[in-house]
């Protein structure tokens, strides 16, 4: 953290959120702090750091401004789990639907499955060659191969197969390459003989018989409490017998993913994986809860129904906001120091329709700006991932050369901002619907362009809106 600490000022984590949005200065500043009072919270004693809560986040703007985009580099640029959830999903106790303690469970998901990638790097070159041992076993049944001794002094077999002793016949779609081998040298040399073959890749496309975990198709009858109980229960069963599996014919590349895959598994502690994972998700997890607003009671409705739900959900995911301990599968979870992040258009309700609690819980509100023609620009160029590189990078791969002129970059924001204007507002998403028009017979016919060089200039671009330079009309431009 001392590195990071160093290196990730306010204005560094700005300079980099810079890479991939496009304006927004206050939202961009506003989360810089967030992340860096977060920094420095874990530099204090520890009865000083309990004691410091973050400060959420509001964003109040129009769709397609870079709200959701602003919440996901930020949790990539720490390297914190994150995840996006809808606010209109949940339900209130008492209604069937999704609860709001399960946000924190989909949290803590993510938090394990980056805890487990990273792990996973360290043991990566051993599970590998655990893997090619099992798959040389397939191919050479009758052929002992030499015990290695492996972490504290097991043999391999005893670490592929515990307890088991498999007698498998020999594929005879390698029977041929078997006897040769055998005829040629001895059982060792055989070994490495396929060894180099499986290295080659010269065996990929042979098929052989795995036994894979069988998937049962899982149905969500339950929610919240009760449904994680269920999960612990059923899983420390699976556990127990051993799962149940089934037979599967697959290519020897697949096999090798498969395998690969399972001795990851076995060589990851999962109990040091989900404690490490816990301690991410309650220091540094952020919630990015959007369509906060549609939970909002609208000024002057009152009534009952689906008012009521609104503000049930509010008042649902007010305590896990406040800070509560939420019940999983991997261990109890304190939300009391996870960032949350929401956002809405709020183009209807209004920040103040929500419960007063709630409003308490977001103390920094940022109003995020709607973006004009000249916005459009530079987010077609400038990010790392522009829609014009995207578009060239994809073409490419047909050969086929795209080059925008700066006059038609112009055009098509243009064309995007009074489509904006004039019909529903979508933001920066309308970009994309112009583009797919734009390039639309382009991508259609470029496997057969291989060669062209395609230079878009403004008599291009309007070539293919002459409905719009000449009736302004984009109502089939709207998604």
């Amino acid at each position: 953290m001392s590195d990071d600490f160093a290196t990730m000022t306010p204005r560094k984590i700005v300079e980099e959120l810079d890479r991939y949005i496009v304006g927004q200065d206050k939202a961009k500043r506003a989360v810089a702090i967030a992340l860096r009072n977060r920094m420095r919270r874990q530099k204090l004693p520890s009865e000083v750091r309990d004691e410091i809560a973050p400060k959420n986040i509001l964003m109040i703007g129009p769709t397609g401004v870079g709200k959701t985009e602003i919440a996901r580099r930020l949790a990539k640029l720490c390297g914190a789990p994150f995840i996006k959830v809808e606010a209109t999903k949940y339900t209130e106790v008492g209604y069937v639907g999704r609860d709001v303690e399960s946000m924190i469970r989909d949290l803590m998901a993510a938090g394990l499955a980056m805890v487990k990638a990273e792990m996973q790097v360290g043991v990566k070159e051993e599970a590998e060659r655990r893997a090619e041992e099992r798959i040389l076993d397939l191919l050479l049944p009758g052929i002992k191969k030499p015990e290695e001794p492996l972490f504290g002094g097991a043999s391999y077999a005893d670490a592929a197969f515990p307890g088991q002793t498999q007698q498998r016949a020999p594929s005879p779609m390698l029977s041929e390459f078997s006897s040769a081998a055998n005829a040629a040298s001895g059982a060792g040399d055989s070994r490495e003989k396929f060894r180099a073959l499986l290295r080659d890749g010269k065996l990929d496309a042979r098929e052989v018989e795995i036994n894979v975990q069988a998937s049962n198709p899982a149905i969500e009858i339950l929610s919240g409490n009760q449904m994680e109980e269920m999960e612990v229960a059923l899983g420390g069963l699976a556990n127990m017998f051993g799962g149940k599996r089934k037979k599967k014919a697959v290519p020897l590349s697949e096999a090798r993913r498969i395998f690969i895959a399972e001795e990851l598994d076995k060589l990851i502690d999962p109990e040091r994986a989900a404690e490490e994972a816990r301690r991410r998700v309650q220091e540094s997890g952020i919630v990015f809860i959007d369509e906060i607003d549609k939970i909002a009671n609208k000024e002057g409705h009152t009534g009952g129904g689906v008012d009521v739900s609104r503000e049930g959900v509010q008042r649902d995911i007010l305590p896990i906001i406040e800070g509560s301990n939420v019940s999983t599968k991997w261990g109890t979870v304190d939300t009391t120091h996870i960032l949350f992040i929401a956002a809405g258009a709020f183009n209807v309700a209004k920040p103040q329709d929500l419960i007063p609690e709630l409003q308490g819980r977001f103390p920094i509100r940022v109003e995020l700006e709607a973006l004009s023609a000249k916005d459009f620009e530079r987010i077609l160029t400038e990010p790392k991932n522009a829609l014009v590189k995207q578009y060239s990078q994809l073409l490419s791969t047909e050969g086929v050369e795209l080059e925008f002129l700066p006059v038609a970059v112009s055009r098509v924001a243009e064309i995007a901002a009074a489509a904006n204007s004039r019909t529903e507002n979508i933001g920066a998403r309308r970009l994309t619907t112009v583009m797919e028009r734009l390039l639309e017979e382009l991508s259609f016919e470029s496997p057969s362009m291989a060669g062209v060089k395609v230079t878009v200039d403004e008599a291009y671009v309007d070539s293919r809106f002459k409905d719009f330079a000449e009736r302004q009309d984009l109502s089939k431009y709207i998604l």
